[in-house]
């Protein structure tokens, strides 16, 4: 640990390539670097193994969990371990059966085709590529009325990597095509120190073990989340020449992130729950007109967090805050107030 606190967060110089590169240089480039899902690791590397010893590609893959885990990072460590080129697309690029087969028909054998956010996908493009995740074909269809002609076209052999962050979303027949689907899972907090400790290595970045684990309780269990904190932390030390949990402290309320990871939105609606609505039931709709937001917003990204760090729960009549939500917001309890608990 550094003597001189102006220093125990930052030695990089700003403008230099580790800092041009950043993002980059964050990615693992082997499943061995990969810290965390131990599971999922160890299932990819028996596929990947076996497909090499078999000289031939490795099965389709879905890569299913929460925004921020690692997809993306997987799915360039697969054609990595493989030693197969890769091509990147998403979803919502994908909007008629002609973009797919364009990109389809110009692979090569044995390529990686990633494509992102698999769940939003045009309909009729995944009707495409049953055929082609099956039988490495796909029909074209030539004219209009009754003078329309399919004509078949053999692809080369690829492996498709699938990531969704909604696998729900995704018809039964398109998900039943992926030889594996991988389920990923949040981050514990040493894991999360482990992911904290190799970023500020890779980019010459002197964090003591106590900062470093305040900024890993604070990042929602996603490393994305937790690599953004490292960064505005570092920024902090570089403007004002603090380091230790002074930076971390003073950057991170600088940033709304309190001391569980709640931000200006998560605040936002348990205030509404609690102070407005006494602790609920309030749907959906209701809540999310209150806060501002849409209501897609509310469910997909700031319930589930709050729902599993246990200050609200679903009821069939709306969301209802906990007993560790009032506690938390230091907001006495009103005689009035139900708990889910109490009913």
């Amino acid at each position: 640990m550094m003597n001189d606190p102006s220093v125990d967060i930052v030695r990089l110089t700003p403008g230099s390539e580790a800092e041009l590169v950043f993002e980059g240089a964050l990615r693992p480039r082997t499943l061995a670097e990969f810290v965390g899902q131990a599971k999922v690791r160890a299932q990819l590397q028996l596929l990947l193994q076996a497909a090499k010893l078999q000289n031939r590609t490795p099965d389709h893959i879905l890569l299913a969990g929460p925004p921020g885990l690692g997809k993306t990072t997987l799915a360039m460590i697969v054609a990595e371990e493989s030693g197969r080129p890769l091509r990147m697309s998403s979803g919502p690029a994908i909007q008629h059966a002609g973009d797919l087969a364009a990109v389809l028909s110009s692979l090569v054998p044995g390529e990686i085709l990633f494509i992102d956010e698999i769940h939003r996908m045009a309909r009729s493009a995944e009707e495409m590529l049953y055929l082609a995740m099956e039988d490495f074909r796909i029909d074209i269809m030539v004219g209009k009325g009754a003078g329309a002609t399919s004509i078949p076209l053999d692809l080369a052999p690829f492996t498709l990597v699938g990531a969704t962050t909604r696998s729900g979303m995704l018809p039964n027949p398109l998900r039943d095509r992926f030889g594996f689907t991988a389920h990923l899972e949040f981050y514990s907090e040493p894991e999360l120190e482990q992911v904290l400790t190799r970023a500020a290595t890779l980019l010459d970045l002197a964090v003591d073990r106590e900062a470093l684990a305040e900024i890993a309780g604070r990042c929602r269990g996603t490393p994305r989340i937790a690599n953004r904190l490292l960064r505005r932390v570092r920024d902090y030390s570089l403007v004002h020449g603090v380091g230790g949990l002074d930076a971390v402290h003073a950057a991170l309320e600088l940033y709304d992130v309190d001391a569980l990871g709640l931000d200006r939105l998560d605040r936002a609606v348990m205030d509404i729950i609690l102070t407005r609505f006494d602790g609920g039931p309030v749907g959906l709709n209701t809540l999310a007109v209150s806060v501002g937001e849409e209501g897609e917003t509310i469910e997909s990204v700031v319930e589930p967090f709050l729902v599993r760090i246990g200050l609200i729960t679903r009821t069939p009549r709306g969301r209802v805050a906990t007993k560790q939500a009032w506690a938390h917001f230091g907001i006495p309890r009103t005689e009035s107030v139900l708990f889910v608990d109490d009913l």
